[in-house]
């Protein structure tokens, strides 16, 4: 029988503490060799554009596969079998969607924001400062996630107890400040080697431990799914069909609907994503990273897939619910009962470099757009010195968020921000790219509009309150049926910037611009000047 994580022994602990200390020091020295500074604003944004495919495929990969993918998702198959296998195959989705549709035609059109793309067509000042609220909101739950995934896991790998808050809340302001500090040492060059240090190490990772759970039946996958059911605590084969999760009813179907509506069209308007595309000198190349980057997502939520059923039939779904994390430490019991502590140091440093990897990414895309978008400077030092206030400000506030939602299933918090996301920026994002008439005033009735209610929505909905998995289970406000608001909030959204398209005043200069941009979009011709005047309108 499995020792209790929680119970290890002082050896295990320190080497879980040396493992992520070794990781930790090995992203520093890549950071520290990476740097450039003497480059300016373009090197810390954009890393000079140097960046081959391969380099910002693996990059683009290790921006998007995230600490909720590997341990949230992982999680969600081990305690409910196929919902949580459907997470997977949403997120393989979303991925087409974020670069087929939206990626390379914002690379042709921007320069290093959201709000460059749409300010090409626009041209307004007030779009530019909405786009930026929204990208700082975004990312701010977006990084909630990141680093709240840090707080079970910690408290396995050091074995603090679930009822120990504080040490939890400790451990998770340290990593905050490592993320921090990362960001404002490398900037985006540093940023992208580290990524592409963390997407190497995952798959590499999640190869093993899938190679491993195989190996112990056969490499059969059939035998593997059959003591999957027969280690979990439902009935029959309920693990293998559809509804332990999100229930078989009326309502939990339109509640599934919901989040895989949330979970595919939410990456396409993700900024730490789009931003890659920047890093790369032409079309062609940002078109490569896309191949390279399909394959090896593909490739490691496979793997996911294998780990999810492996914790289901090694460590069982109770199992996995009493461990500090919940759902969220079924990576690291799975790899503890295979092979003991070195296999779950390996765990403890990818999930480390894991959450490095996304959090700087999408801590530096906030502070981009805060200080070209919301703040409006293009002076070189001037444009460095707010983005590096704004990295600490929003990494401290994120920080603060991971501590409230510490032991929320962190797939769940990431369906939700993906929900806000995709309400907030994507209509805009695709009438700036493909509609003719789109205006001022239906991109900000878009933006604010689709912000305003999918948080709301998140407020009154299950997810918040009135369940004893919410994440204020003690309070019960919960007046909107649906657990994500996605299904109602992105229509609405994508509605109402329709809506203020037409109520608006006709913009003729935006219909002239929009088949320069249309012709950027599709050739790849060079955007214009970061240093371009920019009327304000």
């Amino acid at each position: 029988m499995m020792v209790a994580l929680t119970q290890q022994a002082p050896a295990d602990v320190l080497a879980n503490v040396a493992a992520i200390g070794a990781s930790a020091v090995v992203i520093l020295v890549v950071v520290l060799r990476s740097r450039r500074p003497e480059r300016g604003a373009a090197e810390f944004f954009t890393a000079g554009r140097g960046f081959t495919a391969t380099q910002n495929g693996m990059a683009l990969t290790g921006g998007y596969l995230s600490a909720a993918t590997f341990l949230g998702v992982a999680g969600a198959i081990a305690v409910y079998g196929y919902d949580g296998l459907l997470l997977a195959v949403a997120a393989l989705v979303a991925w087409l969607v974020a670069l087929l549709l939206v990626g390379e035609w914002t690379r042709n059109t921007g320069r290093t924001t959201l709000g460059d793309v749409i300010a090409f067509r626009l041209r307004d000042r007030a779009v530019r400062k909405a786009v930026a609220a929204a990208t700082l909101l975004i990312t701010i739950l977006l990084l909630v996630v990141q680093i709240a995934a840090v707080g079970g896991m910690a408290s396995l790998l050091l074995g603090i107890g679930s009822d120990n808050r504080f040490l939890q809340s400790v451990v998770i302001a340290c990593v905050g400040a490592v993320v921090i500090g990362c960001v404002l040492a490398g900037g985006m060059r540093g940023i992208t080697w580290v990524q592409i240090l963390k997407a190497n190490l995952l798959v590499v990772t999640g190869a093993v431990l899938a190679a491993w759970v195989l190996g112990r039946y056969g490499f059969d996958g059939s035998a593997l799914l059959g003591a999957a059911v027969a280690n979990s605590p439902h009935a029959g084969e309920q693990l293998l069909a559809p509804g332990l999760q999100f229930g078989s009813g009326a309502l939990a179907k339109l509640d599934f609907l919901s989040l895989a509506i949330a979970a595919v069209l939410g990456p396409a308007s993700m900024p730490h994503v789009v931003m890659r595309f920047y890093t790369v000198a032409d079309g062609p190349t940002a078109r490569r990273s896309v191949a390279w980057a399909i394959w090896l997502v593909g490739t490691f939520l496979l793997l996911v897939i294998v780990i999810g059923f492996g914790a289901a039939a090694l460590v069982g779904a109770q199992t996995v619910l009493a461990a500090p994390g919940a759902s969220n430490s079924a990576v690291p019991l799975l790899a503890h009962r295979l092979g003991g502590a070195p296999l779950l140091g390996l765990v403890a440093a990818a999930v480390f470099t894991t959450v490095l990897g996304v959090a700087t990414g999408m801590l530096i895309a906030a502070a981009t757009s805060f200080s070209r978008d919301l703040y409006g400077t293009r002076r070189n030092h001037a444009e460095l010195g707010v983005a590096r206030v704004a990295v600490v400000v929003v990494g401290v506030v994120a920080t603060a968020g991971a501590v409230l939602v510490n032991g929320q299933n962190v797939a769940v918090l990431l369906a939700l921000a993906l929900a806000v996301a995709a309400s907030a920026n994507l209509p805009s994002l695709v009438y700036a790219l493909f509609w003719r008439e789109f205006n001022t005033t239906g991109a900000l009735c878009g933006i604010y509009g689709g912000t305003a209610l999918s948080l709301l929505l998140v407020v009154f909905s299950p997810a918040a309150t009135g369940t004893p998995s919410s994440m204020l289970p003690g309070l019960d406000i919960a007046v909107f049926p649906l657990a994500n608001p996605g299904l109602v909030a992105i229509p609405a959204a994508f509605l109402l910037a329709a809506v203020g398209t037409w109520v608006g005043q006709r913009d003729d200069m935006a219909k002239r611009r929009f088949a320069e941009m249309e012709v950027r979009a599709v050739t790849g011709a060079e955007p214009p000047d970061d240093d371009e005047p920019e009327p304000d309108r």
